[in-house]
C-alpha cells in the first residue's frame, strides 16, 4: 500500500482561488476617500460657527460696571438658547433672521449680554431689573420696582487689588494691604429682588443717577442695569451710541452668562509664558451665575 500525501499547510499569501462558474462575485470594497485640508477646515469652520451660534460662545469683559460679580479681564461663556435666537446669535450679526424664534422671557436679576442700540454692533453685559410691564425708579440710591423699594443690606467693603487692568475710580477708594500692595475699597451692598434673587451691587455715594423719574417698561424691552451702580451707563440713560443704552428690545438679546472660564489681572506678556499663569486670577475661574 503507497502512502497518501498528506495535505500541506495552508500558504495565505498564495492568490485566492478563481470563482467558480456560476458562483457570485463579491463587489470589492471601496477605499475610503480621505478630506483634503481645505475640506476639513471648511468643516471646522462651520462646527465652530453652530456651536457659537446656537450653544455657547465666549466674551469678555472690558470694564468695571458689573463690578463686584465681573471684573476687568473676566471671560466667561454665555448660554445662546435661553432667550432664542435672533441675527444678534449669528456670527457678525449676520441678518439671516427676520426675527427672534424659540424666544425666551429672561428673568430678574438674569446677567445677559446683548446689542447695545441704536448702534447694535457691540456686546454690552448687565443685569436685567425690569420687564415689560414692571415700573422702574431709583430713590436716593434704592432702586424701587413696581412701588416698592427692593432690599438692600450693607455689608463688607468689596476689595480688588490694583492691577495693570484695574485701577481705583477715585483716591479717597485707594488703600495699602498690610503686605504693602495697592487696592481698591468700595462700598458694597447686599440687593434682593422680589422673587428671592440676591447679589452684590456697589454704592459709591450719591449721584445724580440715584434719584430717577418713575420708568414703565414697554412691551419686548428690558430694564437693564450694571452692578457697580455709579459707574454704569445703563438704562437709567438714554439711548446714546457709546453712552447710555435705554431701554433695550427683547430681540437685541445674546445670551445668558453662565460661568467664568478664565480670568487675568492684565499683567500677563505674550513673549513672557510664564507670565500666563502668574496674571491668571485662578480663584474666579469656574464661578457660575
Amino acid at each position: 500500500m503507497t502512502d497518501q500525501p498528506q495535505p500541506g499547510p495552508l500558504d495565505e499569501s498564495a492568490a485566492p482561488a478563481e470563482p467558480l462558474p456560476g458562483e457570485p462575485v463579491a463587489p470589492a470594497k471601496k477605499q475610503k476617500k480621505e478630506d483634503s485640508f481645505p475640506v476639513f477646515l471648511i468643516k471646522l469652520v462651520l462646527v465652530v460657527a453652530i456651536f457659537r451660534s446656537f450653544i455657547f460662545s465666549p466674551f469678555n469683559i472690558p470694564s468695571e460696571s458689573m463690578l463686584p460679580r465681573l471684573e476687568n479681564g473676566d471671560y466667561l461663556l454665555a448660554a445662546k438658547w435661553p432667550f432664542g435666537y435672533s441675527s444678534y446669535s449669528l456670527p457678525f450679526s449676520a441678518p439671516l433672521l427676520p426675527k427672534r424664534i424659540f424666544a425666551g422671557q429672561p428673568k430678574r436679576g438674569d446677567v445677559v449680554i446683548f446689542k447695545a442700540p441704536p448702534g447694535n454692533d457691540v456686546d454690552y453685559i448687565k443685569r436685567v431689573i425690569g420687564l415689560p410691564g414692571d415700573t422702574i425708579q431709583m430713590i436716593g440710591g434704592v432702586l424701587n420696582i413696581n412701588g416698592k423699594p427692593v432690599k438692600k443690606e450693607k455689608i463688607a467693603d468689596f476689595v480688588i487689588p490694583v492691577s495693570a487692568n484695574t485701577s481705583c475710580v477715585a483716591p479717597e477708594f485707594e488703600a495699602l494691604e498690610p503686605d504693602g500692595t495697592a487696592s481698591c475699597h468700595y462700598p458694597q451692598f447686599r440687593e434682593t429682588l422680589p422673587e428671592g434673587k440676591s447679589y452684590n451691587v456697589l454704592d459709591l455715594g450719591y449721584r445724580p443717577q440715584d434719584d430717577t423719574p418713575p420708568v414703565i417698561v414697554p412691551e419686548g424691552h428690558l430694564f437693564l442695569m450694571g452692578d457697580n451702580r455709579d459707574n454704569s451707563m445703563d438704562s437709567r440713560f438714554p439711548a446714546v451710541e457709546g453712552a447710555g443704552i435705554g431701554l433695550v428690545p427683547q430681540d437685541n438679546l445674546v445670551g445668558r452668562a453662565t460661568i467664568v472660564m478664565w480670568s487675568t489681572d492684565g499683567s500677563a506678556n505674550w513673549f513672557l509664558p510664564w507670565t500666563w499663569f502668574t496674571a491668571a486670577r485662578w480663584s474666579r475661574i469656574g464661578g457660575l451665575f
